[in-house]
């Protein structure tokens, strides 16, 4: 009778061994990513203000700086956060909240805009404001909009052909339109590289970006608007109205979202200190919050 060969056993025995050591250096890998602090792609997280538990929605840092840019615009043209909702509905539906430049036939855009339907041109509907002024433009339109349902109002502007699709985006929305419009406190979180790695922030990019977002007025009109010290943009915040905590944390979020671009490494506000290695965490106790700060990277 001729002896069977132990080849096939060593065999298997060699690809469990070597199976074994993949997974002990991908643990080791990943244990050293952990501990110095690269704990994986950059990412962006809204939720409740105080921390409890809830639903929470992550993105990422680009769609945070798009949805930021929506809502700025809708906030600037005096729209109530309904609008914001249905606005960043559509565009997650639409692009996923990405500046595409491409879509169905010729659909651009955070909104799938069509140069040949009259939205603007190419280079117009690839701007994320001129893009979201538009479809607040033609929102604006629909009668009683902030009454119907998402997925009507949604309609009226887009003329889909999946409306419905729009009612799925609608609690993620409505959870970036409160911390977006700053009805909720320290809510969005962005988890970012250091700011310093892409070189030096620009205090003029910020408050450019801030005047294209929130309107030229956002800013004091003097010659050294915004700049407080070297490396800092300063916001005031109006009080007369009462607004001023819901306009604080608006100006807050919008910098939480660009701090990347922007190179923005610390947002303050109302006793609250956000960076992107911590989040955000309490100071120092304020009683009237009338600036957000924009520390930038040096």
């Amino acid at each position: 009778m001729p002896r069977t060969s132990s080849s096939p056993r060593r065999s298997r025995l060699f690809r469990v061994a070597a199976a074994f050591a993949v997974l002990v250096a991908l643990a080791g890998y990943l244990a050293v990513q952990y501990l110095s602090g690269n704990r994986g792609a950059p990412r962006c997280t809204v939720g409740a203000a105080d921390g409890s538990e809830g639903r929470t929605y992550e993105l990422s840092p680009a769609q945070a700086a798009n949805a930021a840019t929506i809502s700025a615009v809708g906030t600037t043209r005096g729209l109530p956060e309904r609008a914001v909702t249905i606005a960043l509905a559509t565009a997650l539906q639409e692009s996923g909240l990405r500046n595409i430049d491409h879509g169905d036939r010729d659909s651009l855009g955070l909104f799938q805009q069509r140069p040949s339907q009259g939205w603007g041109t190419p280079e117009q509907i690839m701007d994320p404001v001129y893009s979201s002024g538009e479809f607040y433009e033609h929102l604006a339109e629909v009668p009683g909009y902030s009454r119907l349902p998402l997925t009507v109002a949604a309609q009226r502007v887009q003329k889909s052909g999946f409306p419905q699709a729009y009612a799925k985006h609608e609690p993620d929305a409505a959870l970036l339109a409160a911390a977006l419009t700053g009805r909720a406190p320290a809510s969005l979180t962005c988890s970012l590289p250091s700011a310093a790695a892409g070189g030096p922030g620009d205090a003029a990019e910020v408050r450019s970006g801030l005047a294209r977002a929130f309107g030229k007025d956002v800013l004091p009109s003097t010659s050294s608007a915004g700049a407080s010290a070297a490396g800092t943009v300063s916001v005031p915040v109006p009080v007369e109205d009462g607004t001023a905590p819901r306009r604080g944390w608006e100006l807050a979020h919008w910098a939480v979202a660009q701090a990347g671009p922007l190179r923005i490494e610390e947002v303050s506000y109302a006793g609250r200190v956000w960076t992107p290695d911590t989040g955000w965490r309490t100071e120092r106790k304020e009683s009237g919050a009338t600036t957000v700060r924009m520390r930038l990277a040096q």
